[in-house]
């Protein structure tokens, strides 16, 4: 569908509110929006709406193309085509087609958002070879900053366009726009322009989101942080971010909030959207909170999280967030083996586990759980041997190591694996080690060190840049003694080649 008359007069009524001054050239353009049903169309005479786009590089310098039929050096813009659902839409498409930049490569202004920084009046002379008469285009046009920072390589169309320039404030070519941004604050400069939140409740469990699966909006069907976008009246991103809750979950209120990360997400409409991210710290249950959006809120342990539909970059920083708080930092491949374990007992052996293990996998986690007082139903031991056999038959990212003394196992760890954003000189993987557990009847034998050593050095050849774990008080000394270090908390450990 094409942009409707409605929600071109609301861009319009929100740029008069900013230049009431234009209201009487720009009367005859809410007068279109009143009487066609189609005022993007090129077919609606005497005058129909089109946008530009204004692409704002770091140095303050405005993208310019320079259009074969007309001479013409222009911003990028032309007429909505009917595969644009709004004119910013159709704004990035014309960014794409006339100079070759990808929507990613853009990004909203955090001082205009997607409000309109100008619209033009500019009076077209007949073009009797294609049957056109004189007209009135009413120009809307965009502001983007560069996302990456700098200008990238232009390539225009050579059907189209015959160049591209960069141009100061004060050359731009049309008087409107140029007045326009010399007036403005806009320098260019990317600044985050949504806010999400990572809730835990300090026990090592996040709450996750789980989106409606409606076509037309951001990870449809997934989990992900509760947040949202900036709107005008919000005066900070803190401000979004709560307003962002109150709308969404009016029973969850947060106490402080600590600033943890920035991440670039892609947004609904294939833009670039900086996200400042922060923390919070909050114990409730979700189904009192009154959703009002999506589907459910629900805790999850960071061993779970490669069971869900998740964004990769949200759960990497889930994981980087367990690791700072529970136990974890940074491998960097090329890495040295760890020290090499003691030899084992006669008669006990080191190998990867096998689906045929789950049980004897199931019946370690359980005797890890009971260490630490926990003592799950019997219902879950059904639960976790299925969840054993399935990670160990179809999941390549996912490992167990054991020691088998040929008629039972006498210890084992877990070792799995996710993408993780690109970092310079790290690797590409994110791993976690966890359910390492020794019978009791054999500990003090060197087991756990050997399937420690073994899920490390697993993850590592698999170019894990990060390895996590969680230190209990008695195996602390183990993770010391294998190159894990302290990161911060009270006992989280790490191992770095470098």
């Amino acid at each position: 569908m094409p942009p409707s008359a409605a929600a071109i007069r609301t861009t319009a009524l929100g740029y008069l509110e900013r230049h009431p001054d234009e209201r009487p050239a720009l009367l005859p353009l809410l007068a279109l929006l009143d009487s066609a049903t189609e005022p993007t169309n090129r077919a609606t005479l005497p005058a129909h709406v089109t946008c530009s786009s204004v692409v704002i590089g770091p140095d303050k310098r405005v993208l310019h193309i320079r259009h074969r039929a007309t001479g013409l050096t222009l911003a990028p813009g032309g007429h909505v085509e009917a595969g644009d659902s709004s004119l910013l839409d159709a704004a990035v498409r014309e960014v794409r087609e006339e100079a070759g930049l990808a929507p990613g490569e853009l990004c909203l202004t955090p001082q205009l958002l997607g409000a309109a920084l100008d619209i033009d009046v500019n009076e077209i002379d007949a073009n009797p070879a294609e049957g056109e008469p004189a007209h009135r285009h009413y120009d809307v046009r965009f502001a983007f900053y560069l996302a990456a920072g700098r200008p990238p390589v232009v390539e225009p169309r050579t059907d189209e366009v015959s160049g591209a320039e960069w141009r100061s404030f004060e050359q731009v070519s049309s008087p409107s726009l140029r007045a326009k941004l010399l007036a403005a604050d806009l320098d260019g400069q990317v600044q985050p322009v949504n806010a999400s939140v990572v809730i835990h409740d300090g026990r090592g469990r996040y709450l996750l989101h789980l989106r409606d699966d409606f076509p037309g909006i951001w990870a449809p069907g997934e989990f992900s942080l509760l947040g949202g976008g900036r709107e005008p009246q919000d005066l900070t991103l803190e401000d979004t971010l709560r307003r962002e809750l109150a709308e969404e979950a009016p029973g969850l209120e947060l106490g402080a909030l600590e600033p943890f990360a920035v991440e670039q997400a892609t947004g609904a409409d294939g833009l670039c959207v900086p996200v400042q991210i922060y923390t919070a710290r909050w114990v409730g249950n979700p189904d009192a909170v009154g959703l009002t959006e999506g589907v459910l809120l629900r805790w999850f342990t960071p061993d779970m999280l490669h069971r869900l539909r998740l964004r990769t970059s949200t759960r990497d920083l889930l994981l980087a967030h367990a690791a700072q708080t529970q136990g974890s930092l940074a491998v960097r491949p090329p890495a040295p083996r760890p020290p090499h374990p003691p030899e084992p007992p006669a008669g006990a052996g080191l190998r990867r586990a096998v689906p045929s293990d789950a049980a004897e996998l199931t019946r370690l986690r359980l005797v890890m759980l009971a260490s630490a007082g926990s003592f799950p139903p019997d219902s879950w031991t059904a639960e976790c041997e299925r969840w054993f056999t399935d990670r160990l038959a179809d999941d390549e990212r996912f490992a167990a190591f054991v020691i088998d003394d040929g008629t039972r196992l006498l210890s084992c760890a877990v070792g799995q694996y996710t993408d993780r954003m690109p970092r310079p000189g790290q690797g590409p993987y994110v791993g976690h080690i966890s359910s390492v557990a020794t019978d009791p009847a054999h500990r003090h034998q060197g087991h756990a060190r050997r399937v420690v050593a073994a899920v490390h050095e697993w993850l590592t050849a698999h170019g894990c840049g990060y390895i996590s774990l969680t230190a209990s008080p008695d195996a602390e000394d183990l993770y010391r003694s294998l190159g894990y270090r302290d990161h911060v908390g009270p006992t989280p450990l790490a191992w770095s080649a470098r």
